[in-house]
């Protein structure tokens, strides 16, 4: 489950560099922020520059740092492959629970030859 609906909304000023948000309805990695001077509408504006967390293209996006936007929850966590039958994997999290539903990795193409 990607937990594509699992966002809370942020002041724009409070995001971090290496922490999330939403930039064109995609989940991305904050690389870097830069904050331009309060203009003559009266708001700082925050220049985010973020890459995709599942494919990893970068976008930018420029939002006034008192407004608000989206900023999705992230799980990461750990699995270790325990078994490769044809394309599937079998693959195993530290509590021992175990995950067969998933084939070896199409892209790149050389992916699943380095598996």
């Amino acid at each position: 489950d990607a937990g594509a609906s699992a966002t809370i909304p942020m002041e724009a000023g409070q995001i971090k560099k290496g922490g999330y948000m939403m930039i064109k309805g995609k989940p991305c990695k904050v690389l870097s922020i830069s904050v331009s001077k309060t203009g003559k509408h009266g708001h700082a504006k925050c220049n985010f520059t973020a890459v995709d967390i599942f494919t990893g293209k970068k976008l930018e996006d420029m939002i006034p740092s008192s407004h608000g936007t989206t900023v999705p929850i992230v799980n990461k966590s750990d699995w270790e492959i325990i078994d490769i039958e044809g394309d599937a994997l079998t693959l195993m999290d530290e509590g021992g629970n175990q995950k067969t539903d998933l084939n070896l990795p199409t892209v790149p193409e050389t992916m699943a030859e380095e598996i």
